[in-house]
């Protein structure tokens, strides 16, 4: 009897940075998380300068130009995919596709893990037709935003959708968005699958070493923001309730939206409210004090996004989230259990749910208690691991990427034979691109 075939490598494909974004952040601590139990190999295609992040092996990822979906703090001048020309999207997808022609040569995966629905599924899906390598898609919203604002991007990523073996969204708002948008008959492979944090990143107590000294909170009355400064992030009705916020608002981020809201701070005459910047990997230690040091956090989203791990990382930090009910969000931020729900785009609401936390020290401790422990239980790398891991399993032997010849499976002479390049076998030659 044959034997069950066993993955060993996992190719991550991701379009953008692993710092500076959420669905960043989710790669590089999932590929990690995987990598660390030694039994999966894990790489990850992007646009990265390291060759290396925690023994998971990177491979560049080129563009013809900085793209993003809503923008991206690395990227100050970037296109946004939503806006590009045809001739464009096939420059930017024949980048991609050299890109992870050379990785998958030199690693030879069992699995390729697609993240965001758009450009890199379609090549995913195209090198499926060629290895025979199955290939599965993790959806973070914003791919399908764009598909819904340009809709030049959803026949494409219908075929591929077609033949992905296991379709994963972050949150059920998001499972829904994509299933209205790209369609129903995809309902039936398509699980939610939320990030995790490191609990060995965030211990339940924390010296603050750097942030009091360096910007001067000793004695203030912290509340934060942290993540893309995009209009969807909806910062703007928190800068226009911190007028009436007792205690001095901290935006730790960057994006295209910096300036309109900076020049609102300047309008309003506000005296409490500080921006500090985009805080990648050189200041995340400044970044996670940030999140102790806090009292309470804003998430004030005024669009279905995934469950920012943001929030997740300021509940670790026994901080409590005041945040709108939308999206993912309400995954893990529970109504007077462990934050406080508001309505989207309602700065009176955001007022007074700061005022209501900021004056009671005791209900702000008891709602900080119970966020870390949701995040204990709920929300960790380790048990977001597990979950994929098994779904690797099942995408890899459903259909596995073994060619078979009358119904039995190579030798294992020929299992070792790669499909060569599409390079070659297309004869595509560098300057085609």
């Amino acid at each position: 009897m044959d034997k069950k075939p066993k993955i060993n490598k996992v190719l991550f494909l991701q379009c953008f940075p692993l710092w500076g974004c959420g669905s960043g952040t989710y790669t590089r601590e999932l590929a990690t998380e995987i990598n660390k139990a030694k039994k999966i190999k894990t790489a990850i295609v992007c646009p990265e300068s390291k060759e290396k992040h925690a023994g998971v092996k990177i491979y560049p990822l080129e563009l013809p130009f900085p793209v993003a979906f809503t923008g991206h703090p690395d990227w100050p001048v970037c296109r946004l995919y939503k806006d590009l020309t045809p001739k464009e999207i096939s420059q930017v997808f024949n980048f991609f596709l050299r890109s992870v022609i050379r990785a998958v040569d030199d690693f030879h995966p069992d699995l390729i893990h697609v993240q965001h629905i758009s450009l890199l599924l379609w090549v995913a899906n195209f090198i499926k037709a060629l290895y025979g390598i199955n290939f599965i898609v993790t959806s973070h919203g914003t791919g399908i935003l764009t598909a819904s604002e340009k809709k030049i991007f959803i026949a494409s990523s219908q075929d591929a959708l077609r033949r992905v073996k296991k379709i994963v969204a972050v949150s059920g708002d998001t499972k829904s968005w994509l299933l209205r948008v790209f369609g129903k008959e995809f309902s039936h492979k398509t699980r939610i699958i939320p990030g995790g944090i490191y609990l060995e990143n965030f211990p339940p107590e924390r010296k603050i070493r750097i942030i009091n000294k360096k910007y001067k909170l000793k004695g203030k009355k912290v509340v934060l923001f942290s993540g893309k400064l995009t209009p969807q992030k909806g910062v703007f009705y928190l800068i226009n309730a911190a007028n009436d916020i007792k205690g001095d608002i901290y935006i730790l981020g960057d994006g295209p939206e910096k300036k309109n809201l900076e020049d609102l701070t300047y309008k309003l005459k506000l005296e409490n409210v500080h921006f500090l910047g985009y805080m990648g990997d050189e200041k995340k230690e400044e970044l996670e004090e940030f999140y102790y040091r806090a009292d309470v956090f804003v998430a004030p989203s005024v669009w279905d996004e995934p469950l920012g791990l943001v929030i997740l990382e300021a509940m670790a930090g026994k901080t409590p989230v005041i945040a709108t009910r939308k999206g993912g969000i309400p995954l893990a931020v529970k109504d007077g259990i462990n934050g406080l729900l508001v309505r989207p785009k309602n700065s009176r609401q955001i007022t007074e749910a700061c005022n209501k936390l900021l004056e009671n020290d005791e209900l702000r401790k008891k709602l900080g208690d119970t966020a870390r422990q949701t995040v204990e239980k709920k929300f960790t790398w380790k048990k977001t691991a597990q979950k994929y891991i098994r779904i690797y399993k099942k995408a890899y032997t459903n259909g596995n990427n073994k060619k078979r010849k009358n119904g039995k499976k190579t030798s294992s002479k020929q299992k070792k034979k790669k499909p060569s390049s599409l390079f070659r076998i297309f004869k595509l030659k560098k300057r085609a691109f």
